[in-house]
């Protein structure tokens, strides 16, 4: 069985990837936004929502996460499809880049590009510290996700504006997140930062949400230093998963890295949506602040 997804929409094929320990519903506030001019596909990541498990039989965790999105491609017939990913599955869309498998990428606070292992360690610490309290607060999952108190508590470090997130939504983000932390632990036990090469023809757009309190957007720096031709946005306002935060922005920076002209044939074009910092932003041109301490840069989930 491969990997479980939506397909809704009609236009150029757009593959679009989800953050560690989140589902495929993570895009559902920008599908309608998209759909009029993207064939969509919604993709559940090995061993997260419907998937089955990450298998590493034979394998390391960097080569299944990335065998098995390209035997998706595969399956679909999708040779150079545009790809859009949200941290982890940012990282991902990278990948498959590198690999050949894009004609774009569109990136939301990628994994893989902390200066420091002390950076990456803090955002470990975290997402180990939010498995902890969400299985010791499993059994109040549904009412704190009823109320905007509560969603507030869930998404804390996530996610800047809660009060747009459902109460559905909520309580299934909660419990694809639990039934995720087999792979997730296995996903970050392997992690390390992204160094490869994508080549200068496939157009790169970095986004990364101003309160960002996950991976910081000083982040965006490194991804500048890796990837030059990339286009850096900022995302005022938004968190580390900016889809429910500001739903109109993210659609328009995802129609924009992935219009037709993009990809194989050409460069991403004049400007992103109007109030959207591009090349440098301003918070990420300022010199980063490095933590105490040196940590030396290894491969994203190395070979």
């Amino acid at each position: 069985m491969g990997l479980v997804y939506e397909r809704v929409g009609t236009g150029p094929p757009l593959v679009l990837l989800h953050g560690l320990g989140h589902r495929r519903q993570a895009w559902y506030p920008v599908v309608s936004r998209l759909a009029p001019q993207r064939d969509l596909i919604l993709v559940d990541l090995p061993g997260h929502g419907e998937s089955p498990p990450l298998d590493t039989t034979g394998r390391s965790v960097r080569q299944a996460l990335i065998g098995d999105l390209i035997d998706l491609l595969d399956e679909l017939g999708l040779d150079y499809p545009h790809l859009a990913g949200n941290s982890l599955g940012g990282w991902l869309a990278l990948e498959a880049a590198a690999s050949g498998r894009a004609a774009s990428v569109t990136a939301f606070s990628p994994a893989g590009f902390w200066r420091t292992s002390r950076q990456f360690s803090y955002a470990r610490a975290v997402l180990r510290t939010m498995q902890i309290l969400g299985r010791v607060g499993r059994p109040l999952g549904p009412a704190l996700s009823r109320k905007t108190a509560g969603r507030a508590l869930i998404y804390a470090v996530i996610v800047s504006r809660p009060s747009r997130v459902s109460p559905v939504q909520a309580a299934g983000d909660m419990a694809a997140f639990l039934a995720a932390r087999k792979a997730a632990d296995s996903i970050l036990s392997a992690a390390t930062s992204f160094t490869d090469f994508i080549p200068a023809n496939v157009p790169v757009t970095i986004a990364w949400g101003t309160r960002d309190r996950l991976l910081s957007p000083r982040q965006a720096l490194v991804a500048k230093e890796r990837l030059p031709a990339a286009r850096l946005a900022a995302l005022p306002g938004c968190g580390h998963v900016p889809m429910t935060d500001d739903p109109r922005l993210v659609a328009d920076i995802l129609l924009r890295g992935s219009r037709a002209e993009s990809g194989l044939v050409g460069h991403l074009g004049d400007g992103l949506p109007a109030g959207v910092r591009t090349a440098l932003p301003r918070w990420a041109a300022r010199p980063p602040v490095r933590p105490r301490g040196t940590g030396t840069p290894l491969n994203y989930f190395g070979r």
